[in-house]
């Protein structure tokens, strides 16, 4: 059988939908989650320097280091496990670790990550974790003192998960050490691949979350100068109404106003965009943990419903208004071109008609001169003709005034006539 010619992007396509495996994890477990955001543009940014972090931090294990252009890393690191990711805007680093404390959440197991190596980390934090897993209690109620000694119990938000495969919780509070804190109770008959996607998830949710959220501060910080344009705007179709407008005056300060909102749309439109995306994914991982209520408790879907979604609705709003005011000025615009070009058509019928008694007045003027010019050159012409007709005067028997007298209106004629045919050719 002939072989057939594949894609030369058909496996690395393929790879690409395998590449990131959830972690195979048992409980008691414990994991510390980083999700750095690099500086510069998230398209342009040197993506390289994200392997040389990540290499680092193997090298300071003795581990084994990653492939080159490298999106993805899981392996072992001394007595832990690493998961690394480099996603458009951000990298996450998550070590697991099956030595639990009996410390919930100890700071010092953020200390997976070397001093040194966070010192010269060159990124932002976008958000840390401690997350930690163990075997769920026999009674709800003991899950219920835990959690009133772990979290804050306002903010609290706490599940069943997965068709009871284990209880979540998290007051998505940062605590004095600068993390966020995670808890998961899994059942004895939990896999160790869903124990490991539900931390999986549990993490994404977090991430996205807090990257969906610089869409919510970008939104604040533009909102002053979005509302005086508005206010700048409202006040140029408000004095469109009136007549003493200069309208090419007000034309060009709508232009100015569409520049700055145009601008402004271009400075926010990839952040709008990413924000929309983030948040689909956070509601798309919540829906797939399948929460159920635990003890009447709120779960994560009711939090983010009342703590997330309206900050979420707030960026769409503020990236609707943009839209609309850049339509509106454009309209405006439009509306205020028309006015102008019906105010020059005014002005050229007035200039045409003046144009028009200028040359009605300069064919009067010069019919005048042709008059003048057939006088003139008659004249000079019946001056000419009497010396010609002189000497034939004594044969005819005629004075020589009679003779000039004679010619004058045979002379004018011809004139007449010429130059009437002259203008006829040139006209």
């Amino acid at each position: 059988m002939a072989a057939i010619k594949d894609h030369p992007l058909r496996y690395a396509l393929n790879s690409e939908l395998h590449a990131r495996p959830f972690p195979s994890l048992r409980a008691p477990h414990v994991a510390a989650y980083l999700a750095v955001r690099p500086p510069g543009d998230a398209a342009t940014r040197d993506r390289s320097v994200d392997l040389q972090h990540l290499s680092a931090l193997l090298k300071h294990y003795g581990a084994p280091l990653p492939a080159e252009n490298a999106t993805h890393y899981y392996g072992p690191m001394g007595k832990y496990s690493l998961k690394w990711e480099q996603h458009t805007e951000f990298v996450t680093y998550t070590v697991f670790c099956e030595q639990i404390s009996e410390r919930p959440f100890d700071p010092s197991e953020f200390d997976v990550f070397p001093e040194n190596w966070r010192a010269g980390l060159n990124a932002e934090r976008i958000t840390s974790i401690l997350l930690r897993m163990i075997k769920r209690p026999e009674t709800d109620q003991e899950i219920s003192d835990l959690l009133h000694d772990w979290f804050v119990p306002e903010s609290l938000a706490v599940a069943n998960v997965l068709d009871q495969a284990a209880v979540v919780a998290s007051d998505f509070r940062i605590d004095s050490s600068g993390h966020m804190r995670m808890a998961i109770f899994a059942s004895d008959v939990t896999g160790s691949r869903r124990l490991g996607r539900i931390v999986q998830r549990l993490c994404e949710i977090e991430t996205y979350k807090s990257m969906s959220m610089l869409g919510f501060a970008q939104v604040r910080d533009f909102g002053g100068q979005l509302t005086d344009l508005d206010r700048q705007l409202n006040e140029l179709m408000a004095a469109m109404r009136g007549s003493d407008a200069v309208a090419e005056e007000t034309l060009h300060k709508l232009l100015d106003i569409s520049v700055q909102l145009e601008t402004l749309s271009a400075e926010v439109s990839y952040r709008f965009g990413a924000t929309d995306a983030y948040q689909a994914i956070v509601s798309q991982r919540i829906a797939a943990m399948r929460e159920t209520r635990f003890m009447s408790r709120q779960g994560f879907d009711e939090f983010m419903m009342r703590r997330y979604e309206p900050a979420m609705r707030t960026v769409k709003s503020s990236e609707m208004r943009l839209q609309t005011m850049s339509a509106r000025a454009i309209r405006a615009s439009e509306l205020l071109r028309t006015r102008v070009d019906v105010e020059r058509s005014a002005q050229n019928q007035k200039i045409l008609a003046s144009m028009d008694e200028r040359s009605d007045l300069q064919l009067r003027l010069q019919h005048t001169v042709e008059g003048l010019s057939v006088v003139a050159i008659s004249y000079y012409a019946v001056s000419l003709a009497s010396y010609v007709l002189y000497p034939f005067a004594e044969r005819i028997g005629v004075s020589k005034g009679v003779l000039t007298a004679l010619a004058v209106p045979v002379v004018v004629g011809l004139v007449w006539w010429m130059l009437r045919r002259l203008r006829r050719k040139i006209f």
